[in-house]
């Protein structure tokens, strides 16, 4: 074994089974397409489902890829074992080959073999190569074939083992494709154990790493009423797994997946961003020093944020964008406790550019953007971090106070003492049995007011004693949430705990965890489970005519369904969905909303349902949904007729949208990609990737171009059955976002200006769009915008709202235009602008009038000045203006403003500089918040406060001088 590079290994693979008359086929997305069971595309089999289904046919029927794959949420994640161990990773690329109804297990194996030790090849020791087969059960049989034909490809039958159905027996669902599988294990050797022993196969999972699955797709899985069924598939398929990340590491000769060339640039460029200089990349690839687990996990969420971008995902708070999310805070987190504070993450994208774009050359073009959407990420991450904190502080306090006002409640009602009027958090904790001798005193001595009785001080402290024993708690659905809203780390919560002497609730933190992960499961359905009702899953093809035909006479009803459940009728008012043999209706796809119309008996007349729309629940079958008008059964005969307007609206937006995406990419760069679309007969809307405003000019110039393109009247030339390659290399075709394409494509030519591959109907010249006017530019999420538009009969009616707002702005104006109107407004309020700066003045001169006296007002609280006042008619800014004022005449001393407005509360505290040591204006500010039924902070010699309740504004006006000589 001599490879020196991952890449290297990822093309001889390749290669290899291009020599086996396998077709390379090209990676699909990480978002899978047409299947909304899989979070993320997590094996190498995921874009060829529908073939090994029988919903879809391809050209060939052998092909070899190497996959992206993540693994991150849903049924199958490895995120918190990333950077741990030695083979876990978020990201990672499957190497596989597939027969589809062609060769089976004799082949299979023969090439598994030769790829591995042929010299020519991989040139893997064979002594160093276990094998394990299925072990058979009640259902199936032990896999004697497949032992015996490893036995004659050379491997001894010492070296081959039987195993249970859990680690050798494949199925793509609950039914379906399914069958026996091989594994192929590499022994790295006795160094690899982790306790150093000499284990035999298969007891030690460090020493003995798998490398390759070989699934026998043999059977298919039905649910009979006597339970699971297995019958064998007309036509058995091969299916196999090879984690590059893996093979690497056997074939450079080291322990970890980490030690790869395909890490290690990426751990060196970590250390350097981070600016860790502990240990060297080599150190960090395969170290348990500290440190090392960062820079591992670094390494590898760069890759795994980087491609999943790249196909079109964003940070959010929901699915796809959720994990995302957490995978890039998780990477984020590590670099902080590298010492890293400062956005770097963005940075990691393009080291992952650097050692990748040979395997992905698309990462050319996305790179920039990618890196951008990364860096807003680390900017709103280190904002949720600020908040965060403040809200953990908060649930610490709530922690605290919950476990002490039990024992003080007690002891106060022993001794029949009221509780102090002005109570706050902070004073509970100074009784904390973990809290200094001297701040316990304190909190004692304030509970107690003027007792000033020792004993009962002496017996306070006792009770407060029980927490040693029981201390305060914080809750684990508590802290969860803090987690799971405020994305603030476990490891993060439980060192703020830790400092606070508050326990944290670990068991309740995992229950509330695993229930979230319940409901995501149950959400996404699992890993791999058919989606699509059993109804519609037998169901031959439906055959679309609408490219060329509103109306197909003579569809023949295939089969009803009613909630999901085939039934043999529909009844008249019925509602279900009816699949046909043959339709007009087009179906929801590529951003296309379905046709709408009726279908007719066969006297053309009787209308027997109307149509609301037409969907996929599975490959290749349409489903309409109707509303029966008279009674339809499976076998009816019927006629489908689209609504003909509806439909040429829909197509008038939809070749809009073709033009709207060149004219972006014209104006604002090629960097725009579509992220999304709709197009139905009202409007189009358009998703694409770009990170700022759109500037009026340039939405201007944007629809000029899209007119002109209208005006032109350029034929809309639809090229059907062209090869993939052809479409893409040859043509220029740009593949819109969510769309499946196979090897054979259907490209929609606009002239020289737009070419794009596309399912959707479209006009047979621009000009019959008539006008398309865009009608509003937003953004949707961090490097998303969104520009909507209307064209045809819904432009005419926007020009014609905008000609009634042109009589309206003449009649304002005296007969002048928009500018004339812009410029009266523009005067208008330059006026109140003037006025209200008038007013503001005159309210800051009354209030500073009426101050004028104000170190005489202030009174004295143990030799500390304390001026208290309500100025409703100010607002913040001028609050802040007349605290420094009043500090400025007293000289020394502590001044509280207080204004209530719109039943909100402002409370602004500024300390002079001299009293900070002993007063702080956050503290201040933060008690005083309390009673107004609101929360505040800031520096310790000016503090800002917010409330909801202005009837208790003067009462905590009045309890300021209390609590600052509480403090003192």
């Amino acid at each position: 074994m001599h490879y020196k590079s991952g890449s290297q290994i990822r093309e001889d693979f390749l290669r290899f089974f291009e020599t086996k008359t396998h077709r390379r086929v090209h990676s699909s997305s990480l978002v899978p397409q047409n299947d909304p069971t899989l979070l993320f595309t997590n094996a190498g089999m995921n874009q060829f489902k529908d073939v090994f289904l029988g919903a879809e046919r391809r050209e060939y029927s052998r092909a070899a890829t190497s996959q992206k794959c993540v693994r991150a949420g849903g049924k199958h994640n490895d995120l918190e074992n990333v950077g741990f161990t030695r083979r876990h990773h978020t990201f990672f690329e499957m190497l596989g080959n597939f027969s589809f109804g062609d060769y089976f297990k004799r082949e299979a194996i023969a090439y598994a073999w030769e790829l591995l030790t042929s010299p020519q090849w991989f040139g893997i020791d064979p002594a160093r190569l276990y094998v394990t087969i299925f072990e058979g059960d009640a259902s199936v049989p032990r896999d004697d074939e497949a032992e015996q034909l490893w036995i004659e490809t050379g491997v001894p039958k010492d070296r081959i083992f039987e195993m249970s159905g859990k680690d050798n027996f494949w199925q793509m669902g609950e039914t379906g494709p399914c069958g026996p599988c091989s594994e192929i294990f590499y022994d790295l050797g006795i160094e690899a154990s982790e306790t150093g022993e000499d284990k035999p196969f298969p007891h030690d999972d460090q020493r003995y790493v798998e490398i390759w699955n070989l699934v026998f797709m043999q059977f298919d899985r039905t649910i009979t009423p006597e339970g699971p069924h297995l019958a064998p598939l007309p036509k058995p398929s091969i299916d196999t797994g090879m984690g590059l990340e893996r093979v690497a590491a056997v074939l450079q000769g080291v322990l970890s997946n980490y030690q790869t060339d395909l890490f290690t640039p990426l751990i060196a460029r970590a250390a350097e961003l981070t600016k860790f200089k502990d240990l060297t990349a080599a150190e960090a690839s395969f170290s348990d020093a500290k440190g090392a687990a960062s820079l591992r996990i670094i390494a590898d969420h760069a890759r795994a944020a980087t491609f999943l971008i790249s196909d079109g995902v964003l940070p959010a708070n929901e699915g796809r964008g959720y994990v995302l999310r957490k995978i890039l805070r998780r990477g984020i987190r590590h670099g902080r406790q590298l010492g890293q504070i400062e956005p770097f993450m963005h940075q990691m994208v393009l080291a992952v550019r650097n050692e990748m774009q040979a395997a992905y050359p698309e990462l050319l073009e996305t790179a920039e953007r990618v890196a951008k959407v990364v860096l807003a990420e680390e900017e709103q991450f280190a904002r949720v971090l600020s908040v965060g904190s403040y809200k953990l502080d908060a649930a610490l306090e709530n922690s605290v106070r919950q476990a002490i006002e039990p024992i003080l409640d007690g002891f106060l009602s022993k001794h029949r003492i009221s509780r102090p009027p002005e109570e706050n958090t902070s004073m509970l904790f100074w009784l904390n049995p973990s809290w200094s001798k001297e701040d316990r005193d304190r909190g004692a001595k304030y509970y107690l007011g003027d007792l000033n009785n020792g004993q009962l001080e002496s017996e306070l402290l006792a009770a407060m004693d029980k927490l040693s024993a029981e201390p305060p708690v914080l809750a684990g659905p508590d802290a969860f949430q803090l987690y799971e809203t405020y994305g603030l780390p476990r490891d993060f919560i439980e060192d703020f705990c830790r400092d606070s002497r508050v326990a944290f609730d670990s068991k309740g933190f995992d229950k509330a965890k695993e229930e979230e992960q319940q409901r995501a499961r149950a959400s996404w359905k699992g890993g791999s489970q058919k989606s699509a009702s059993p109804a519609f899953r037998e169901l031959p093809k439906t055959e679309f005519e609408g490219y060329t035909a509103l109306r197909v006479d003579g569809a023949r009803v295939l089969a009803l369904v009613k909630d999901g459940v085939g039934v043999p009728a529909l009844a008249p008012g019925e509602q279900g969905e009816a699949v046909l043999n043959s339709t007009s209706f087009y179906a929801d796809s590529g951003g296309q909303v379905g046709d709408v119309g009726w279908l007719y008996a066969s006297d053309r007349h009787t209308v027997i349902a109307d149509v609301s729309g037409a969907t996929k629940p599975v490959q290749g079958v349409f489903a309409h949904r109707i509303v029966a008008k008279q009674a339809i059964e499976v076998g009816d005969v019927v006629d489908t007729v689209v609504d003909r307007e509806n439909r040429l609206a829909t197509e008038r937006n939809h070749t809009g949208t073709h033009l709207l995406h060149a004219a972006l990419r014209q104006v604002l760069g090629t960097h725009v990609k579509q992220a999304g679309s709709l197009n139905d007969p009202a409007r189009l809307r358009f998703d694409f990737s770009h990170f700022a405003q759109i500037a009026e000019p340039e939405l201007r110039e944007i629809e000029s171009i899209v007119n002109g393109q209208v005006l032109g009247n350029t034929k809309v030339e639809t090229l059907v059955d062209v090869p993939i390659d052809v479409a893409v290399n040859e043509l220029g075709a740009m593949a819109l976002f969510g769309e499946k394409y196979g090897d054979k494509v259907r490209v929609v030519k606009i002239g020289d200006f737009s070419v794009e591959l596309c399912g959707g109907t479209h006009t047979g010249a621009t000009g019959e769009i008539g006008l398309i006017k865009i009608t509003g530019e937003n953004s949707v999420s961090s490097g998303v915008r969104r520009v909507e538009a209307i064209s045809g009969t819904g432009a005419l009616g926007e020009f014609r709202r905008d000609f009634e707002l042109s009589r309206v702005v003449g009649q304002l104006t005296g007969g002048g235009d928009v500018d004339a109107l812009r410029h009266k407004i523009s005067a208008q309020d330059e006026e109140l602008r003037k006025l209200k700066r008038e007013l503001d003045q005159m309210r800051m001169k009354a209030a500073s009038a009426s101050m004028s006296d104000a170190a005489g007002s202030a009174v004295e609280v143990k030799g500390v000045k304390v001026l208290a006042q309500r100025v409703d008619s100010l607002d913040k800014a001028q609050m802040r203006d007349l605290v420094d004022q009043l500090r400025g005449k007293l000289g020394s001393g502590v001044v509280v403003l207080g204004a209530a407005a719109e039943g909100k509360v402002t409370l602004i505290v500024g300390v002079t500089k001299d009293l900070t040591g002993k007063l702080q204006a956050g503290k201040i500010v933060g008690h005083l918040a309390g009673i107004v039924g609101g929360r505040g902070g800031g520096r310790p010699d000016l503090a800002e406060a917010g409330g909801s309740e202005p009837g208790k504004l003067d009462e905590a006006l009045k309890a300021a001088a209390e609590f600052v000589g509480a403090t003192l």
